[in-house]
């Protein structure tokens, strides 16, 4: 028995909770997965893991068993690679989950390049605007955009954007000009699945920094919903520069009060472990690194950890 192999199918079970979700990770079935564990746990004498139709837990043996095999799993992936050295290529399968939004309009074609540049590596890259497990869903490299970062992840900032009000010519002519921040309290604000009863919005500018109280009936929890509602005149905002640089270039959406500023969106790389990363994911994350401060709306951090 490749007992390698079994460890890590073990380990993933026990983090994903189920057999079928470790068969699909691996692209293999589950009843090669479950034959698998049932052999180790031959070999080791104990049972691991609590079966039911609907749950899938380890036991008291099970879970002291994987913090263990976690541990050496980790140290084996690191002494290979320490073996390998310079002459290991960057191969293999690479899980990127990142935001919608930024996903459809920038990321995509950054992940098509790099695979131009890397013939042996595959990328899976997962879309959504929720905050996924790395772990739980077998992860490698996360892109996150502001927000709270989970605090058992290695994160890295790799780029800034600012943040603009922007909306529609044709929504500015249908409604009352905006010439201070008071004003955008009698306007239709769209916001990025808020509170509907308002939010407190913070402006710097000439007369410092303001506290404006704006109240929506339209929030949304996508970025690219939250662009198209712009350019069809709903309302105003307040967005990354990055979703919208084109079409304040093109003039289909409008700078509002350019004095003044909001605070930035930062970009961050997160990854499970500092203890072992496989090439492809160093060398994916060194990528975006260099890639994403470039693109439009973006700029290079103050600082990078």
């Amino acid at each position: 028995m490749d007992q390698i192999k079994a460890c890590r199918s073990f380990v993933r079970a026990v983090e994903l909770g189920s057999l079928s979700a470790v068969a699909r990770e691996q692209r293999s079935t589950q009843p090669t997965v479950s034959k698998i564990i049932a052999a180790l746990e031959k070999e080791l004498g104990v049972r691991l893991l609590e079966r039911s139709t609907t749950s899938l837990t380890p036991t008291e043996q099970g879970r002291r068993f994987y913090a263990r095999a976690k541990r050496v799993l980790e140290e084996f992936s690191e002494a290979v690679s320490d073996a390998r050295g310079l002459t290991e290529r960057p191969a293999g399968l690479l899980r990127v989950n990142a935001p919608l939004g930024l996903g459809q309009l920038r990321l995509n074609a950054l992940v098509l390049e790099f695979l131009a540049l890397y013939p042996e590596i595959e990328v899976e890259l997962i879309l959504n605007d929720r905050f996924v497990d790395l772990v739980e869903d077998g992860v490698d490299v996360a892109l996150r955009l502001a927000g709270s970062l989970p605090p058992n992840m290695i994160a890295r900032k790799i780029a800034s954007a600012e943040r603009y009000l922007v909306a529609a010519p044709a929504y500015l002519q249908r409604h009352p000009e905006i010439l201070t921040p008071d004003d955008l309290a009698a306007h239709r604000y769209i916001g990025f699945a808020r509170p509907a009863n308002g939010e407190v919005t913070t402006l710097s500018g000439p007369e410092g920094t303001l506290e404006i109280v704006t109240r929506s009936r339209y929030q949304v929890n996508s970025s690219m919903a939250i662009r198209e509602s712009f350019l069809k005149g709903a309302g105003l905002g307040i967005c990354p520069s990055w979703l919208v640089h084109d079409l304040l270039e093109s003039g289909q959406l409008q700078r509002i009060l350019p004095a003044w500023s909001t605070p930035g969106q930062e970009a961050s790389l997160l990854y499970p472990s500092r203890r072992y990363q496989s090439l492809r994911a160093t060398v994916f994350m060194q990528f975006l690194t260099e890639r994403i401060p470039l693109l439009p709306g973006f700029s290079a951090p103050s600082f990078r950890r």
